[in-house]
């Protein structure tokens, strides 16, 4: 069987995000700017090769203000240091018809974590240009304290500013290379 290279189809992609705003509420926010690429046997996802990359420089949580903010050192992201978030899978198992379990390495803020995300496959179709697609749904958590996001100010009561758990929230079309 020969590999097959992927593209993501940033048009019908997104990356997401949502983390705890003072313990009440969430909010969302995705990055703009990414591309992510996989690499299989023939059509068969099952340990697929996955590589992904955001600009930091990209995040929009719909709040000028506040995006400017995350892309410093006192914050979080430290954008001007730390460009890009980067993450390289180790495996990509097959767990039944539609779920897969997506292990990498995650880096951000130049701090590697391996990190397991729960992938939903939608699967492969030919779009009406003839083009091959294939579908992926990614959630997992990550606590961005584990990557050096230790921003850290209290509300009155006590509880974070900004909580600590991350919620992902990917959506991936690939594009069949030729």
């Amino acid at each position: 069987m020969s590999k097959i290279k992927w593209q993501s189809d940033p048009v019908h992609s997104q990356i997401q995000f949502s983390i705890r705003h003072m313990v009440i509420s969430k909010i969302r926010g995705e990055f703009k700017q990414f591309e992510a690429s996989a690499e299989t046997e023939g059509e068969n996802m099952d340990g697929a090769l996955i590589n992904f990359q955001a600009a930091v420089d990209s995040i929009d949580t719909g709040n000028a203000y506040r995006d400017k903010d995350l892309k410093t050192d006192e914050s979080l992201f430290h954008s001007e240091k730390h460009p890009r978030i980067i993450f390289t899978s180790t495996g990509f198992k097959k767990k039944d018809e539609v779920n897969y379990l997506l292990k990498g390495n995650l880096t951000i803020r130049d701090i590697t974590r391996p990190v397991e995300l729960k992938v939903e496959h939608g699967g492969i179709i030919t779009d009406p240009f003839g083009a091959r697609r294939a579908g992926f749904s990614v959630t997992g958590k990550i606590n961005r304290k584990d990557f050096g996001m230790n921003y850290n100010n209290l509300i009155e009561t006590g509880g974070a500013v900004v909580g600590e758990e991350v919620n992902l929230d990917i959506h991936i079309e690939f594009t069949r290379q030729q």
